[in-house]
């Protein structure tokens, strides 16, 4: 067996408010392998990694890295014992070019003067030595989210990693993208690096990953020999409990049209593509495309967050272009934002706070101008439980919960009020299996009680196995239609997303429209 060249052993970090996140948690991985760590959100991954890669301190515990013990107080110091970190999202500077990217922070020169030749060379060679299809002339904010991440790995072994972490790598690639990034991960095993890569995709660990590291509730379950276990063993560790994998989703029994959309434009270019279809009730319309295509432009347009300054948007036959939010809401529009930390909380504010935060002014709620405290404190009960949200109480400030959690909040705040038409922008986005199967489901029984909704998710897994009909945008707008989902694979999917096929308009335009 290879050497083994990281140990985190019995690390315990407590936060200053007594949040245990990791509680004697121990790690080992060999050189030379690629090794999963996974666990529900909240369990201590990214705790972990930040311990080792110095951004937070331990309470107790060692690591030893490369036969010696280490304490990196903070980033830099990680970088230069050769520990890098690709963060899931990415931190580059869009006006400068892949090589100014590559060398930022150690840039060559001499008496204080940038050597842009000198850089542009040393980036050619890192791009040539490890093999990736990169041009370093270009401007990181052109480029496909595919080929930034590229730049983001090769800042890091710019930087000498000999480690490198992935933070859900494939969270927002294509599956062409994904098997790219995995051949790369190859030739950087090939090429004696080791990687650690945090997922939730069972499938992709059990495709590129040697051993796994499950941890739940701050502590260990266990690691394990990828080949020796199935995803329904990880995912039984990951949650401890069995979690159905696959979706067992009744037909659809479309109704009246609920949303209509009619030549909207996919960005504010004047030549920006349009996009039209209806949706009706008691069904999913999904949209599956590469991030920056339009589809989060649209959902914002959609949910009012950006105006509609052409084409039509009618909700319930009403036409909505210059509603507020709150007016849309009270026409029965939901909307989980795809970020859920600017647009889908008020992180300071609390977990009740957040659950009315959208509902608080109706009458329900008060009376004579003044709250229902008893009211509203019993119902931040009742959806503290339905939805499984795990939070010390509900007063507690929905920053302090883990991701999945806060993502559950989001969920029950929109999915409570029996929605006539939810808009769906990434709702399970990095998050844990468990609580996937549980937002995937409440989707499904929103879809069974006659909502409309319409699904946007990087997931190409999700998208298919949730959506009834298919939308897919691509660089040059619309690309193709699918008016039965489970009829297109993740491949022939992933070649539309990327403008290599594409649908005529009247194939497209006539299919969308035939169910109006």
């Amino acid at each position: 067996m290879a050497d083994c060249i990281l140990s985190m052993e019995h690390i315990t970090k407590v936060y200053p408010n007594g949040f245990v996140a990791n509680r004697d948690v121990s790690l080992q991985v060999q050189k030379g392998e690629v090794h999963a760590l996974s666990g529900e959100n909240g369990a201590g991954k990214s705790t972990l990694m930040k311990v080792l890669f110095g951004e937070e301190q331990p309470e107790s515990g060692r690591i030893v890295f490369e036969g010696r013990e280490i304490r990196p107080e903070d980033p830099i110091s990680a970088i230069r014992l050769g520990i890098g970190m690709v963060h899931q999202h990415f931190m580059l500077v869009d006006s400068l070019s892949v090589a100014e990217n590559i060398v930022l922070g150690l840039e060559p020169g001499r008496f204080g003067r940038f050597d842009k030749r000198e850089a542009f060379r040393r980036a050619a060679e890192i791009i040539e030595k490890y093999r990736f299809s990169i041009d370093a002339r270009r401007p990181v904010g052109s480029l496909p989210v595919g080929d930034r991440q590229k730049v983001e790995i090769l800042k890091a072994l710019y930087r000498g990693a000999k480690l490198l972490i992935l933070d859900e790598p494939t969270a927002v690639l294509t599956p062409q993208e994904t098997e790219e990034l995995f051949l790369q991960i190859e030739q950087l095993k090939a090429q004696g690096h080791t990687l650690i890569f945090i997922s939730h995709k069972l499938r992709e660990i059990k495709q590129i990953c040697e051993h796994i590291t499950v941890l739940r509730g701050g502590r260990t379950v266990g690691t394990a020999r990828v080949a020796d276990v199935s995803e329904q063993e990880i995912s039984r560790m990951m949650v401890g409990r069995d979690v159905l994998l696959e979706i067992d989703k009744p037909p659809a029994r479309p109704g009246r049209t609920v949303l209509s959309v009619r030549g909207v434009p996919l960005s504010d270019r004047p030549d920006a593509p349009e996009v039209s279809f209806d949706l009706r009730a008691g069904e999913i319309l999904g949209i599956a495309g590469v991030e920056g295509n339009g589809q989060s432009e649209l959902c914002s347009r959609l949910a009012g967050l950006l105006p509609v300054r052409r084409g039509q948007v009618r909700l319930d036959g009403q036409d909505i272009a210059g509603r507020s939010v709150r007016a849309l809401r009270a026409l029965g529009m939901s909307h989980i934002s795809e970020d859920r930390m600017t647009y889908g909380c008020a992180a300071d504010a609390n977990v009740e706070e957040n659950l009315f935060s959208t509902t608080i002014y109706q009458k329900a709620y008060s009376r004579f101008g003044l709250l229902r405290r008893k009211l509203l404190d019993r119902r931040a009960d009742e959806l503290i439980r339905e939805f499984c949200i795990k939070c010390t109480e509900k007063k507690e400030p929905v920053r302090m919960l883990s991701g999945g959690n806060i993502q559950k909040v989001v969920v029950a705040r929109e999915f409570s009020g029996e929605p006539k038409c939810i808009l769906a922008n990434q709702p399970t986005r990095g998050i844990d299996v468990g609580a996937t199967e549980f937002i995937r489901n409440r989707l499904l029984e929103l879809r069974s009680r006659g909502a409309a909704v319409l699904l946007v998710s990087a997931d190409l897994n999700e998208v298919l196995e949730l959506s009834d009909r298919l939308l897919v945008f691509a660089a040059s707008g619309v690309s193709a239609y699918f008016p039965d989902a489970a009829a297109v694979d993740e491949e022939t999917l992933g070649e539309y997303m990327l403008d290599l096929r594409q649908m005529t308009a009247q194939e497209i335009g006539g299919a969308v429209y035939e169910t109006s």
